[in-house]
């Protein structure tokens, strides 16, 4: 039984301070430098087409001031001709637009996904305790479409509509600058009630967003858990749960569409009221003379004109401000610290996913707006080309005297306990002679499966050293230890692929004959040739088209299939008959006759696989011998091998 780690749920972040959008959304500009070209002419493009519709008013204005004045048919038709054209320009300009930034966009979202899915991987197993799964699952699909969103339309039109602005004030204020200064007067508490609105808005988005996540997770849970459900008829319970997150999460988006809708009727009516304001005040103009009627058209041409960018204003906010969440939500993860492995194989912490060296992504060939993430290197973010990580060979023997695991003064405490509780394993000194079969018994909640998961570096011991043939575990990068540990867990994890891939998953390079091997050595060949399609079968999500011996048994072939040094083995045979568990121990004897193996043991018939046994309890090792040995000496370890204990013997 899987001993349970010390975990908390990740940090509660809705209570932060408030962080500047802008300052968010500037971390972004890693991802966009690669396509900043396209994205700037894309810009340029659409600034082009926005200034075309303030041409027009001017078209305009010549029409009634010249042609129409004059009666001249003429000069009308040329300037409905250039009216056609101006329109049919600023039509194919934005058109252009959209084209320039699709398929760039398309790739800076990927190349997020990926560094974000590459990051998730390489940080410790420490994180993925405490985080939920749907919260990853959130940033990785929900904040990320956000964010595509942003870079579509926001990032270009806040600017676009920006300077559209600024032009078409200038040109309010030469045409007429008494009616500007009417048109231009809501813009000082338009600009106030933005502050205000960007600030709560920010807060909603982010709480809505995190909601997203909670739901995620339960429907993540739920479908996993649906046997566990069933079985226990607890659908009502579990739907009422759903519907009170749904409930929540109905609730905070109507609170994001009220200050939506609260900001908008404002940046709708004053702009409206200034319109009606100068449409008056122009009229009474142009019927005392002081003004024509070619330049009042033009006037509210142009007035009209600006009222798209400036009610615009509010959802472009909104956006933005939800695009700076996802960020916000998406560097959470992408700046918790990985392990990164240098060149000596000692691991440091990893930068901030999201603080790339060098100041962008490098995307490796990028032309046109293709993008392809990456590591991280001089020039920011690569597309998955990571050097080989050289690793020795597992198969090679270990110099005279050095081989063997060896604990020394071990020490771990979960990165998650609180200061003041004592470390889970302590004092740790153990030696499994190489070619050594050791079997590790204890209490349920003593440790086992936490000792057991230092050897392979899911964590990494708080104090004390671990050596794997006289080297010692720490100097190892994480790919040459797993190269020479490998692991079978008690809870068997299959993934939505082949028997045979799950297999071959834990042997890099193993080919056809291993694979046969160590179905063979975990007794599965005969229920895995019998599958419909045999080892080329899909096994379904979780595995779960199979029974639980069987899973347990091709997660045993892959621990073997790669004929690891090092093997640990947690409880591997409790899901398994007594017929059935009696072959596996059988061919197991064989297949570790050269491999120095950790057992985690529950049974005497799994003890029975070892040479000697240590006792774990109250985090130490308190006792080493053979089975017989500590059955005869040892009070605790008889407690613990009792019912089954006589019969083994």
């Amino acid at each position: 039984m899987a001993d349970t780690a010390q975990t908390s749920p990740p940090p509660d972040r809705t209570d932060l301070p408030q962080r500047s959008a802008v300052r968010s959304l500037l971390r972004l500009w890693p991802f966009i430098r690669p396509v900043r070209a396209r994205m700037g002419t894309a810009a340029c493009v659409a600034i082009l087409a926005s200034c075309i519709s303030l041409i027009i008013p001017l078209v305009l204005k010549w029409l009634v001031d010249g042609p129409v004045a004059e009666r001249d048919p003429g000069g009308i038709w040329l300037g409905g001709a250039f009216l056609l054209l101006l329109g049919l320009a600023e039509a194919l300009l934005f058109g252009l637009r959209r084209w320039l930034v699709a398929r760039p966009l398309a790739g800076v979202e990927a190349a997020m996904r990926e560094a974000l899915y590459r990051h998730v991987q390489r940080l410790p197993v420490a994180f993925h305790d405490r985080w939920p799964s749907g919260q990853l699952l959130s940033r990785g699909t929900t904040d990320l479409q956000l964010l595509r969103m942003f870079f579509t339309f926001p990032l270009t039109f806040l600017l676009v509509n920006g300077v559209t602005i600024l032009v078409g004030a200038v040109l309010l204020m030469v045409q007429r600058w008494s009616l500007g200064l009417v048109l231009l007067a809501p813009l000082p508490p338009l600009m106030v009630l933005c502050s205000v609105f960007e600030a709560k808005y920010g807060r909603a988005a982010r709480q809505a967003q995190d909601q997203v996540g909670d739901l995620t997770t339960v429907v993540e849970e739920s479908v996993l858990g649906i046997r566990i459900i069933k079985g226990f008829g607890r659908h009502r319970s579990q739907a009422r749960s759903f519907r009170k997150l749904t409930h929540a999460l109905r609730t905070s988006e109507l609170r994001k569409a009220r200050l939506l809708a609260w900001i908008l009727v404002f940046i709708t009516a004053l702009p409206e009221i200034a319109i009606g304001g100068a449409l008056v005040l122009g009229s009474l103009q142009v019927a005392d003379g002081a003004l024509s009627a070619g330049t009042l058209v033009a006037f509210l041409s142009t007035a009209l004109a600006l009222r798209w960018p400036v009610e615009s204003i509010g959802f472009l906010l909104a956006m933005s401000n939800e695009a700076a969440t996802a960020t916000d939500r998406y560097f959470e993860v992408m700046d918790e610290p990985a392990v990164e492995e240098s060149s000596t194989g000692r691991d440091t912490g990893d930068v901030a996913g999201g603080d790339v060296r060098g100041g962008g992504i490098r995307a490796g060939g990028v032309g046109d707006g293709d993008i392809r993430a990456g590591d991280v290197g001089d020039g920011g973010i690569r597309a998955g080309n990571d050097p080989p990580t050289d690793t020795p060979d597992p198969h090679v023997p270990a110099a005279p005297g050095t081989g063997g695991l060896v604990f020394s003064g071990v020490e771990f405490r979960y990165p998650d306990a609180p200061p003041e509780a004592p470390p889970l394993l302590k004092d740790i000194t153990l030696h499994i002679r190489p070619g050594e079969t050791m079997a590790l018994v204890g209490a349920t909640g003593s440790g086992k499966t936490t000792l057991t998961a230092l050897v392979p570096r899911l964590y990494d011991p708080t104090a004390g050293r671990i050596t794997l043939d006289g080297r010692d575990l720490a100097t190892l990068s994480r790919d040459e230890a797993r190269a020479l540990v490998a692991v079978a867990f008690e809870e068997p994890t299959l993934f939505s692929a082949t028997a045979a891939e799950n297999v071959l998953m834990g042997g890099e390079g193993a080919q056809d004959g291993d694979l046969r091997r160590a179905l063979a050595v975990a007794q599965a060949e005969e229920f895995v040739d019998a599958l419909p399609q045999g080892s080329a079968t899909q096994v379904g999500e979780q595995g779960l088209s199979l029974s639980g011996g069987q899973r347990q048994r091709l997660a045993l072939a892959r621990a073997v299939v790669g004929r690891p040094r090092f093997l640990i083995l947690d409880d591997p045979l409790s899901a398994l008959d007594v017929h059935t568990e009696a072959l596996v121990e059988a061919a197991l004897r064989r297949a570790l006759a050269g491999t120095t193996a950790l057992v985690v043991a529950h049974r005497p018939s799994t003890v029975l696989l070892a040479d000697r046994v240590a006792l774990l309890s109250g985090g130490r090792i308190t006792a080493v011998g053979t089975h017989h040995q500590l059955l005869r000496d040892n009070p605790e370890y008889a407690v613990l091998m009792s019912g089954e204990g006589e019969s083994a013997r």
